[in-house]
């Protein structure tokens, strides 16, 4: 028993300083934003206040946070719809085994070891070569989909692999057409794993870096932006920055759990509504 225990704290001790280790770089830069107006990027802290939260909503010497910030807003948005959509019809698609399917697997699942950079490279010299304009909208929006769609499909390869078609056969002995049973059953039955892709789509994309450096052109995105910060802000004015995409990124999760809640007593609500029908 003795020996138990010990291991026990000995755990707690190593998941605690786990803990420290993956979020003390993230609280540093939080309580480092709250500096009085002469404070600097190191502590010690000089005086606290609001001063760089203020700031930040001002005009800035340079960059352009709040273009950079609706312009990653944007792309997630995009790349999250679009991986969703793609990632539910590759695994509608590969429930059946096609030729080729084990080499389009593989070549999907590739894309998650080449560099990042050297995507981004390529399709940057795609663009050029094909003489589109190099964009975050549309050479960015590619390159990074070449990121979420691979997470995007396992998910949803793992979904289907463990689902119950008898939902569909009583669907289709009912009379619902193919796209009935798509929309009225499978659909609803993997909504929470639709959420889950949706917030890697979108998590992934806005704070993408590298795919994103050869291929946004000449607008920035925020984490772009962020870095370009790094180099000229001698201020706690990024720090404030980095607080409030920390507690956007953070707000975003919420909204997306909150959903799978609320999805989830809805489906127990109406599973209940119906055993008492019976």
């Amino acid at each position: 028993m003795e020996q138990r225990s010990r291991a026990f704290y000995l755990l707690t001790a190593f998941f605690a300083l786990f803990i420290l280790f993956l979020y003390g770089p993230t609280i540093t830069i939080g309580i480092l934003s709250f500096q009085g107006p002469q404070g600097g990027l190191t502590f010690p802290m000089n005086g606290v206040s609001l001063h760089w939260f203020r700031d930040l909503f001002e005009e800035q010497a340079v960059g352009d946070i709040w273009g950079a910030f609706r312009r990653s807003l944007a792309l997630g948005l995009m790349v999250m719809v679009t991986t969703v959509v793609i990632s539910v019809m590759g695994g509608l698609a590969f429930r059946k085994r096609f030729a080729g399917s084990g080499l389009l697997f593989y070549l999907i699942i590739a894309s998650l070891v080449i560099p990042s950079i050297l995507i981004s490279l390529g399709v940057g010299l795609i663009f050029n070569q094909l003489g589109f304009k190099i964009h975050w909208a549309t050479s960015g929006f590619g390159s990074q989909l070449t990121w979420t769609l691979p997470f995007g499909l396992l998910i949803m390869f793992a979904v289907f692999n463990r689902f119950d078609k008898s939902y569909e056969e009583a669907a289709r002995d009912q009379g619902a057409t193919a796209w009935q049973t798509i929309a009225y059953v499978v659909l609803p039955i993997i909504a929470p794993s639709l959420i889950g892709v949706a917030l890697f789509g979108f998590t992934l994309s806005y704070d993408e870096f590298a795919r994103t450096l050869l291929t946004a052109g000449s607008y920035n995105t925020l984490p772009l932006e962020i870095f370009g910060m790094t180099t000229n802000v001698t201020t706690p004015v990024i720090y404030a920055l980095g607080t409030l995409t920390t507690l956007f990124s953070f707000l975003i999760i919420a909204v997306f759990m909150g959903t799978v809640v609320i999805l989830g007593r809805r489906r127990a609500r109406l599973g209940s509504d119906a055993g008492k029908g019976v």
